[in-house]
């Protein structure tokens, strides 16, 4: 709002980005002398701005971790498959997955088990 105001008011802003984090720390200021109480003095150095969103980096790197971890669940075998996903993405116990495969429990930690197994060794390599 307030980059919109100074631009409304012909005032050119050169470093938009620069404007924004410096009206983001100044806002993060008040609010903390607010919270603090009347009379005391934050100095700008004991601020501290964090950025907790992933590096461009990291991102890359899920996104090929995520690639890589597909095509070895898509080399599973059809029903090792099925209840790893059943299992791991929609969270089912193990006695509601044996009930829908007809199965028992112990095949289903069987499958389990080389499910991860076989991914884990997929996955270590790269």
């Amino acid at each position: 709002m307030r980059l919109a105001c100074y631009e409304d008011e012909k005032q050119p802003v050169e470093q938009p980005e620069a404007f924004l984090m410096r009206t983001a720390l100044n806002l993060s200021i008040d609010a903390h002398r607010m919270s603090s109480g009347r009379g005391e003095h934050v100095l700008l150095e004991d601020v501290v701005l964090i950025d907790t969103a992933p590096s461009t980096e990291a991102v890359v790197l899920a996104r090929e971790r995520m690639a890589r971890l597909t095509l070895g669940v898509s080399r599973l075998s059809g029903r090792t498959r099925d209840v790893f996903l059943a299992h791991r993405l929609d969270g089912l116990p193990y006695t509601e997955i044996a009930k829908l495969h007809g199965i028992s429990v112990t095949t289903v930690h069987q499958h389990l088990a080389k499910a991860t197994l076989r991914l884990t060794e997929w996955m270590e390599g790269w």
